[in-house]
């Protein structure tokens, strides 16, 4: 739905949504170590607000676990477990079958606590992807988020399947005879769909109402749910501490992240990018890890870029 507010401005769901939608408490709370401008911890502390005091979250070792959770400290004010970077998916899996063998046997009330899984791209993408899969499959009443920052960040900015095509790492560096990441990203959310689970979509902390009422969404809908949320790093990137609001939405409008979800396998574009994209370079020229780009290999990337997003055009329209 979209209308004209009283100054002519177009107001779309998610201004009419916003002020039931976003809660003055905070359960990702401050004083975290997470580095400066880290669009990650932005996306967790956006990701809380939307679900509220009531869900269970079980988060893999990554940046979200260790910069949170030194012991005796805590910036967790949900129920939080941290797990191996396999499993997120398996105890998320087992916490819903615990709660819901409670609530039958009358040992809890009966009302619906949310059951949260989440990991980073290499603990949801790679190690992970067997667990996720898994819980997806069976079935069970849970919402996965992955926070994707597109390398193995926590342990040294090592590549992971996620890692762009052209982008450098320590496991995949540009040079002489090298021009960084020679895959293309998985398509995660493709994957996930074809699971056949009842919401699959994708996110991002640089439009934080779309976020947050994808989350909403996901966690009011019975069965498995999987939200894929783009997640700026600042350090692995090499872009400046102010700028992950700034990338995460030229993203956009490049069509490098599209704003969609796969709803009941219909698919629908949340956030609409400009009828004229920008070119792929405006996002790339901003990330000292695509610095050695030559103009042939970003004539690539736009290429690839042009032909997802006409691919996803085309589910949208066939929906």
């Amino acid at each position: 739905m979209k209308k004209a507010n009283e100054q002519g401005h177009l107001v779309t769901d998610f201004d009419l949504y916003a002020p039931k939608l976003v809660e003055k408490e905070e359960y990702f709370s401050s004083g975290h170590r997470a580095c400066q401008g880290c669009g990650e911890a932005l996306a967790v502390r956006l990701m809380t607000k939307a679900l509220g005091r009531d869900a269970v979250i079980a988060c893999a070792t990554g940046c979200m676990e260790i910069i949170s959770s030194n012991y005796p400290f805590t910036a967790w004010k949900n129920p939080w477990i941290h797990v191996a970077f396999p499993n997120a998916a398996s105890v998320g899996a087992g916490v819903e079958a615990g709660l819901k063998t409670l609530r039958r046997k009358g040992r809890i009330a009966d009302r619906r606590i949310k059951v949260v899984s989440m990991g980073g791209d290499g603990g949801t993408a790679d190690i992970g992807i067997q667990a996720l899969s898994g819980a997806m499959e069976r079935g069970h009443d849970m919402l996965y988020v992955c926070f994707d920052n597109e390398a193995y960040m926590n342990t040294g900015i090592q590549r992971s399947s996620q890692t762009p095509f052209g982008s450098s790492t320590t496991t995949a560096p540009a040079g002489k005879v090298s021009s960084g990441n020679k895959r293309w990203k998985k398509n995660m959310p493709e994957i996930m769909a074809a699971h056949g689970i009842p919401y699959v979509a994708t996110a991002s902390h640089s439009y934080p109402l779309d976020f947050m009422a994808k989350v909403k969404k996901a966690v009011g809908i019975e069965g498995p749910c999987y939200i894929h949320c783009y997640s700026a790093c600042t350090t692995g990137w090499r872009i400046p501490s102010d700028s992950a609001i700034k990338v995460g939405r030229l993203a956009l409008e490049t069509g490098v992240f599209p704003l969609y979800e796969i709803e009941n396998g219909a698919y629908r574009m949340t956030v609409e990018p400009p009828k004229k994209r920008r070119p792929v370079n405006d996002y790339l020229k901003l990330q000292g890890r695509f610095r050695h780009l030559t103009p042939d290999q970003i004539d690539i990337i736009q290429e690839r870029v042009d032909e997802e997003f006409e691919k996803l055009l085309k589910k949208i329209k066939h929906s």
